[in-house]
């Protein structure tokens, strides 16, 4: 499978090069609509990879949202971070050579994009906290008082759409309780949100994550 690479910002791989299987175009840290559209534009038959951060693939997954190009375009993903929370969540290996090789051969999987209500897309990890108000996943009340934090994902378990993780920490202990659900309403006092790594401009009182109605057609090999 030949594809079109999308180094993100300042990566750099000896590895990466333009060669017979890709071609390498070199764009800014999270790309927007004038880099990423007219490459979509280009692709023809070929693969997307994108080959940055968390924040990167989040970009572009976005923009592909809002081309509406989302079920024809698999996506392959090349960490520049060994601790990057998609691979983690994907099974998706973190060595170059290897995600590479991955990116351009394996099969597109079918896994939730999560939005918010201010426009964003999740593809990774959300955060939240410290948090104090009451949270919903679903119909289920998450919270209700306050936690050291709060962390949602897409559910890799093929379950409604994304995960919910209640974190509460004490002097020696930890704990960690975990939701499914299809969407995540938390109303709050003030809180700091960050969305596969990137903090949102202001403190927001209200939040909500939820599963968009198309699935990101990621390679990872799994059939």
């Amino acid at each position: 499978m030949r594809g079109i690479v999308l180094a993100c910002g300042n990566t750099q791989s000896p590895l990466i090069t333009d060669g017979d299987r890709f071609e390498v175009r070199r764009v800014a840290a999270r790309p927007g609509k004038d880099e990423v559209d007219p490459v979509v534009a280009d692709l023809g038959d070929r693969r997307l990879v994108v080959h940055g951060t968390d924040a990167d693939l989040n970009a572009v997954a976005l923009r592909l949202m809002r081309a509406e190009r989302l079920a024809d375009v698999p996506v392959g993903y090349v960490p520049v971070d060994r601790d990057s929370a998609v691979a983690e969540l994907w099974g998706l290996p973190t060595d170059p050579g290897r995600a590479l090789d991955l990116a351009l051969s394996g099969d597109p999987d079918r896994v939730s994009l999560v939005r918010n209500d201010v426009g964003g897309v999740l593809v990774g990890r959300g955060s939240l906290g410290p948090v104090r108000g009451v949270g919903y996943g679903d119909d289920t009340v998450v919270l209700r008082g306050q936690a050291s934090r709060i962390e949602v994902t897409p559910d890799p378990e093929r379950g409604p759409g994304l995960l919910v993780h209640v974190i509460q920490k004490r002097l020696f202990t930890r704990s960690v309780k975990t939701t499914a659900a299809r969407a995540f309403q938390l109303g709050c006092l003030p809180v700091e949100v960050t969305s596969d790594g990137v903090p949102h401009p202001r403190p927001m009182g209200k939040w909500t994550w939820y599963r968009h109605t198309e699935d990101l057609r990621l390679v990872r090999g799994v059939r």
